[in-house]
């Protein structure tokens, strides 16, 4: 009787990038090279992590879980979009649309803390080298990782809560390639404002207090090499946060753009292209970025 009350809409029409068949197939082969190249490095560096005892330690660790991460989210959009730009199957059922939008926002809010807990081991690496191996225990990290999973799944229940206690009554169009919160939110037919201020409120907690953890650490990574005088402790500063702090410039000004203004500032075709940077291009990056280029990853998947 409550699913009833709350809501008569049965499915979802998902509009996709374009309508545009001329544009559909090179999308398509566009996204599934972006794919094969996102599960191919991921799942490549995950075995690689596993196989390697060499590659057993907490900043391999995290980096196993952010390819594990990264992979996940990814799958829970790239086929659906692939699909629909194949063969046209843009319709997505009631429970479907809110199983997607729950994966997705699950396995984003795992990557937002996973970024600041690599950033701690960071930290720890350059500030506390001597005192590394007792602060980056197995249990720390256990820990960590399980908080990361922990507050990503509650996030999830908290957004997909909040945008499906909406009542959907009238259009059922999302302007959208997959079931984003904004996109869906902005079809109910009962006020939503409410909600929009606890999904800012709640979202804006999680980022930035993942940017602070983030920033604090690279301040004083910065602070430790500065005070060497040389300059291969330069060189170090820029290897150890180049490619991470540009990782993490993507990640969250794509999702701070997204997330953090009313709906009624959106506009839906720019939030596509954003969109597309953080479901696909960011999963297929991340193992470039932060393993590809290290010498050890390199050197032991020769």
């Amino acid at each position: 009787m409550w699913m009833e009350n709350r809501t008569e809409v049965s499915h979802f029409l998902l509009l996709g990038l374009t309508n545009d068949t001329n544009l559909q197939l090179p999308l398509f082969v566009t996204f599934l090279l972006i794919y094969t190249i996102t599960v191919v490095g991921n799942l490549g560096i995950i075995l690689l992590i596993f196989l390697d005892s060499g590659l057993h330690t907490p900043m391999y660790f995290f980096l196993g879980n952010l390819s594990l991460v990264d992979f996940c989210y990814s799958s829970a959009v790239t086929p659906t979009v692939m699909a629909g730009l194949l063969i046209g199957n843009k319709i997505m059922s009631y429970n479907d649309c809110a199983t997607q939008m729950f994966c997705f926002t699950a396995f984003a809010s795992v990557e937002n803390y996973l970024l600041a807990s690599m950033a701690y081991d960071r930290y720890a690496a350059v500030c506390k080298p001597l005192h590394y191996s007792t602060t980056m225990t197995t249990s720390v990290c256990a820990w960590l990782i399980i908080g990361c999973y922990v507050l990503g799944f509650l996030n999830a229940s908290i957004y997909t809560g909040d945008a499906f206690s909406l009542s959907f009554c009238d259009s059922n169009v999302v302007h959208h390639f997959f079931c984003d919160i904004p996109a869906v939110m902005v079809l109910s037919c009962s006020d939503r404002h409410i909600n929009e201020l606890l999904l800012v409120y709640v979202v804006s907690f999680n980022i930035f207090f993942a940017i602070i953890v983030i920033w604090i650490s690279y301040i004083l990574i910065f602070i430790s090499i500065l005070q060497m005088h040389t300059a291969a402790g330069y060189r170090k500063a820029v290897s150890t946060c180049a490619s991470h702090f540009t990782a993490v410039s993507i990640f969250y000004g794509t999702v701070i753009f997204m997330y953090l203004q009313p709906s009624s500032n959106h506009s839906m075709d720019t939030d596509k292209i954003a969109s597309v940077f953080y479901t696909m291009v960011i999963p297929m990056l991340n193992p470039m970025v932060y393993s590809l280029r290290n010498k050890e990853v390199s050197n032991e998947l020769k």
